[in-house]
């Protein structure tokens, strides 16, 4: 639900200006909002499931999520659904790192490897498939009034999530927290800020000149540089930072494993902003016929993100190299197809395409969380991997903004701006395909770090 609220309104927005009257810049809130509340409240969520229990942080952000989405669907106007939004961001922050967590408390060895493959799996199912199921609800309930039903149906599947939550979820005693002390407010301050200034003023240039923005962006390292000297400092101290630095430098593979998820989603992500704005404007496709032509994505990357998790244990950062260039293959692919092809059926030709980048894809994200997370200590679990999905969701900030520009740019120098849409497309794709080549460098290095590693163990241990 948290990941689907990220794509599926995309294919509601038309739907949602129509139905309150709203601004075009009110309009990229509902998207952007969330996206910058989301991003915001990751590691702190992380943070407050390895102090008060996963259990009790799942129930809690769960139920805001619902309750927010039942707000969001029946806003009145476009004000109070923009700050629906941003606390439903907000709760599908606190709630997403849980997932990780609970992973990594319940599952050793390849059994984890195969629970973060189905994570994966939901992963590469919510993100590719939301343009599909939100225009199936539109044409359910038609443009009216479809948007509200985007948010009312997460309501029946938070619920029945709340259940099965309460039955099957540990409970973990910790009547003796005080969570003053357990919290480092001044790091979460800090971090906050930072994190910020590098994500709003992404968001303002999606809709326009962002002015003054750019100088809460340009204080961003001066607060990165502040928090690390805090934690530094309470670590030094005896006490519990928000975020363990060493996490990055005693934690084998995490930082490679962050850097490399987070560049990864900056080629990732974008692409199926650039592939809609593709088969609605530029070949008139309906959302739900648009949604459709990239579901071959959806199901390469579904199931092998399952089928991966069952082989990272014994083939490692092999699996992610693998990945990587299949996806590379893929988008380059689809990037000559659409350029060769003639328009009416595109949609056909680039189908095998996209299941072989789909393919790559499902070997990326859920073996590259396994192998950054299998070091990491259970006792800040939660917040390494909100950590690491705060690098992704800045990705995804970047790598949307950056393709959606070079996509409108080449498309605006055609004397028919969308008609020429392909070459628009296809330019977009190389600039995706750029950020995966250097994932493939960053997995290639880890490759051979721990292949080195391994290799200088096995004499010691004959010794």
């Amino acid at each position: 639900m948290s990941l689907l609220d990220v794509s599926i309104v995309n294919v509601a927005l038309p739907s949602v200006q129509n139905g309150l009257d709203a601004s075009a810049g009110s309009v990229q809130w509902i998207v952007s909002g969330y996206a910058l509340t989301f991003g915001l409240s990751l590691v702190a969520g992380g943070r407050l499931g390895d102090v008060l229990g996963r259990r009790v942080m799942f129930l809690v952000a769960l139920t805001a999520f619902v309750l927010t989405s039942a707000v969001a669907g029946a806003a009145p106007n476009e004000t109070f659904l923009i700050g629906a939004r941003l606390l439903q961001g907000l709760a599908s922050g606190l709630l997403t790192p849980q997932n990780s967590g609970l992973i990594q408390d319940l599952f050793r060895g390849p059994e984890r490897g195969k629970a973060f493959g189905l994570l994966g799996a939901t992963i590469g199912i919510s993100t590719a498939t939301g343009p599909v199921l939100g225009g199936l609800i539109l044409a359910l309930f038609g443009d009216e009034t479809g948007w509200r039903w985007v948010f009312y149906v997460n309501v029946p599947v938070g619920v029945l999530a709340f259940v099965l939550a309460l039955r099957w979820l540990p409970r973990v005693d910790r009547r003796h927290v005080v969570l003053r002390r357990e919290i480092d407010h001044i790091g979460a301050f800090l971090l906050g800020v930072a994190v910020l200034g590098v994500l709003l003023p992404i968001v303002e240039s999606e809709s326009g000149p962002v002015g003054w923005w750019w100088l809460l962006a340009a204080l961003t390292p001066v607060f990165a540089v502040l928090f690390v000297l805090w934690e530094h400092r309470v670590s030094a101290r005896g006490g519990k930072p928000l975020l363990d630095l060493r996490l990055f430098t005693e934690v084998s593979g995490y930082s490679s494993g962050l850097l490399l998820g987070s560049v990864y989603f900056c080629g990732f992500a974008g692409i199926f902003l650039v592939m809609s704005l593709f088969l609605q404007k530029g070949l008139h496709y309906t959302p739900l016929q648009s949604g459709l032509t990239v579901t071959p994505f959806a199901v390469g990357s579904s199931i092998m993100a399952a089928v991966a998790g069952r082989l990272v244990s014994r083939l490692g950062r092999k699996v992610t190299v693998a990945g990587l260039s299949l996806i590379t293959i893929g988008l380059a692919a689809v990037a000559v197809v659409v350029r060769l092809v003639p328009q009416d059926v595109i949609g056909g030709a680039i189908a095998l395409p996209l299941l072989v980048a789909g393919i790559g894809g499902g070997a990326v994200i859920s073996p590259n969380t396994t192998l950054t997370l299998e070091c990491v200590p259970n006792r800040i679990a939660g917040v390494a991997g909100g950590a690491l999905q705060t690098g992704q969701r800045i990705g995804t900030a970047i790598g949307t903004a950056v393709l959606a520009t070079v996509f409108y740019s080449v498309a605006a120098a055609s004397p028919n701006v969308m008609g020429h849409s392909p070459a628009a497309v296809s330019t977009t794709l190389w600039c995706a395909i750029g950020f995966m080549l250097v994932a493939i460098v960053i997995a290639v290095y880890e490759l051979r770090r721990t292949t080195v590693g391994r290799a200088a163990v096995r004499p010691a241990a004959g010794d």
